[in-house]
Formats: C-alpha cells, structure tokens, sequence
C-alpha cells in the first residue's frame, strides 16, 4: 500500500495554486511498490514498472520499405539508365539463398529481407522491363527505400521506460520485440463514496427535495480510465460520525479515498470535520474555478480527496487534483496537459490569482482557424456544458480578461479523462 506520511506536505496559505498542489504530489507522494507480471492481453492502461530493455533489434534484418527492386549501387550508372538482370524474387518472409551478384537485381516485395551487397531499393513504379532485365532510372540516392537493422529499436536499449502507462503503441512495440507479458505496478486501490442527504441512487424513488447521484459515476468512470481498483461504498449521509467512521475503515486498505459533496463551509458540510478527526487535512481550498472547496488530506497513510459536490466542479478538480496525485500513486511518468492555441470568439472576465476553465464548443472560422465559443450557460451544476461542450478553455492565473480573436489554450475532453 501506498504510504503517505502526515508530515509530508508543506503546503502554505489558505489557497492553494493549482501548479503548486501537481508539484507537491509529484515530489512528495510516493508510489504503490508491488509489482506484478501480466500478460500483454490485460497489460493496458497498466504503469511499466520497470525499464522494458529490447532483447533483439527492430527491425532484425535490413528489409524492403517498398514494392520494386534491389540493387547495389555501386553498379549504377551515375548520369543514365541501367540494365540489370532480375536474378530473384523475394517476398515478405522469404529471405535470399545468395547474395546478389554484379550487374544484377532482385524483384523484392514490403518487408522481405534485402539480399546480401544489394543497398537500395527502387520503387516499381520507376522501373521498366525488359525480358529479363529491369531498366532502373539515375539519380536515385544510395540506401533509398531500405529500412535498416536496428533502426526502430537498438537491442540492449530502453524500448519503453518505467513509469509509462501503457498504450496500444506500447503493447504492439512490446509485441514486436517478442514479448507476452510485463512487470507493472500493482492497481491503485480507491475507495469512492458520494456524500449529502440530498441525493439518492438512480432507480430508487427520489423525493422531491433529493437529486439522483450523477458524480460518483462520473468519477468511477474517470478513475476506471486511470487504471484504478475501484470499491464502490454507495452514498454517506450528512452525519459526522458515520462519516467519521467511514473514512477511517476506508483507508486501512485503500491507497485513496474519494468523495463528493460535503467539503464547502455550510453547516451541513461534515466531510471536513470527519477527516480532521481521524487524519490531518492538508488543504481545503484551491485557486482554481469552478472548483474552489477541494480538499486533501491524509489518513493513516492512505490519500484522501473531497470534491465539492457540483458535477462540474467534481469534474474540473478531478482532472487538477484527483488526476496527478493518482497517476502519481500508480507510479506513472508526469503526464502534463498540454492546451492547444485556438482563438477565442468570446469575451471574459476573471479574477487574478486564479486558474479557470470555461466550457468551450469549437468551430472553424472564415478564415479556416479553429475558434471556441463559449458555452451559453456556466453554471458549476449544470451537467449538459459537459456533455454539448468540446473541452475547457484554461486561464491563468495572471490572466484577467479575454477578447475576441485573442488566443487562448483549448484542453479537449478526451486529452483530460485519458
């Protein structure tokens, strides 16, 4: 299990920037230890937890990059065409029985080994033929159309490093090299629990006053991307004790605990009681909108995060907070986002000193430039500007106002639930 001790952060101030709280889960969390070997079928989204070193070259042989003909360019007139005698055909899989004599070339197919003391390939397409000889064009570079040995990977070289979450790319390079299973970090383990007297299961009767809980599956859904173990404890109502007693059993064997709702100031706000009474809240507040009441905290060892309780909220700070310190847990390499310039069709106001993200759709303008309008309605509770919006437009926290035609970063939803 992952070890958090109650010492280890040292964050200052009543809010926190958003910057800070990714660097000080990156340098001070440390990562679950077991590791596991699975097979290459279950291996993705799983963290490598080792340096994967090639065991061979990729490719293995010199082959063809092309349908046409290998020659040896040496044999090549520099200035004029070029009769060679065809002497082989060589497919995919079929490797030649010797090497390629002067004044000769062999009909040679995509991937097929290139005979030995031929070095270039020509495309079809270029050549003619003539009875038994092929007319080869000049001009064509030494080495053109030859894929060689070790060029993709160099046996006895990092092919994938520790720490990478593992892609289809990954698991078809790990096939490659002749590979079927990989050593990968244990999953995190998260408890998940929805708090507040307000909200109920869908599919049971809901009271006129209650709502159906939307976040807990909005966030098991984001954490089952992550890679997580997920142990789903239902909905806590508001009371400190219960409360109390839930976090703590939780974490005895959970890497992380995670909860909705129940992290504001209001009176019925115990979330942060309960965590105060059985570990040591680390911060409670972060300069980010919509979002601002998300708390962290350690208890006995294990992480703690409450997200406030609006959709939007939950879903902002889970891509800020949540993400980082889980990715982190799992032992994975920093995963910055990285937000793509478009232009902005839209005017904005904000605070400085904060991080915000606005709803955007996207469109292209006249000119062909990609430009984001901003979601008519922005309310944190309003679940359908996650589902009609593209992605969120982040600003700064030096920035104070957008203009049209301005440009902003555009973070699309799928690069933030990935």
């Amino acid at each position: 299990m992952a070890q958090l001790s109650d010492d280890c952060f040292a964050f200052g101030g009543p809010l926190l920037l958003v910057d800070d709280v990714e660097r000080l889960m990156f340098e001070r969390v440390s990562p679950v230890t077991e590791i596991e070997r699975v097979s290459l079928d279950h291996a993705a989204g799983r963290v490598l937890a080792e340096d994967l070193i090639a065991p061979l070259d990729l490719p293995p042989f010199d082959n063809s990059a092309v349908d046409g003909y290998a020659v040896c360019h040496a044999d090549l007139d520099p200035v004029a065409e070029t009769p060679l005698m065809v002497a082989d055909r060589l497919t995919a899989g079929r490797a030649s029985v010797r090497p390629m004599r002067k004044g000769e070339a062999v009909r040679i197919f995509t991937g097929a080994p290139i005979p030995a003391r031929a070095d270039t390939v020509f495309m079809q397409e270029d050549c003619r033929t003539e009875g038994n000889c092929v007319i080869v064009p000049a001009g064509l570079a030494s080495g053109a159309n030859r894929r060689v040995t070790g060029e993709d990977v160099r046996a006895g070289a990092v092919a994938l490093p520790a720490g990478r979450r593992l892609a289809p790319q990954h698991i078809a390079l790990a096939a490659a090299l002749g590979l079927t299973d990989l050593p990968v970090r244990r999953r995190v383990r998260v408890a998940l629990f929805s708090t507040g007297d307000e909200i109920v299961e869908p599919g049971s009767r809901r009271p006129d006053a209650a709502l159906f809980d939307a976040n807990r599956r909005l966030l098991a859904e984001m954490l089952a991307r992550l890679g997580a173990q997920i142990t789903d404890l239902g909905i806590l109502a508001d009371d400190l004790q219960r409360l109390e007693s839930a976090l703590a059993a939780a974490a005895q064997d959970h890497d992380l605990v995670l909860t909705s709702g129940g992290v504001s100031t209001g009176e019925a706000d115990h979330v942060r009681a309960a965590v105060e009474a059985v570990g040591k809240l680390v911060f409670w507040r972060v300069a980010i909108k919509p979002g601002r009441p998300v708390a962290m905290a350690v208890i006995k060892g294990a992480a703690f995060v409450g997200v406030p309780g609006n959709p939007v909220a939950a879903f902002v700070t889970f891509v800020r907070v949540v993400r980082p310190l889980l990715l982190r847990l799992a032992g994975a390499l920093p995963d910055p986002m990285i937000a793509l310039p478009v232009r902005a069709g839209f005017s904005y106001r904000k605070k400085r000193g904060r991080r915000e993200y606005v709803r955007v759709t996207l469109a292209r303008g006249a000119d062909g430039s990609i430009e984001a309008s901003k979601y008519p309605r922005d309310g944190a509770g309003i679940l359908s500007s996650l589902t009609e919006s593209a992605g969120l437009v982040e600003l700064d926290e030096e920035t104070t106002r957008v203009e049209p035609g301005q440009q902003v970063g555009f973070l699309p939803h799928a690069s933030l639930i990935g």
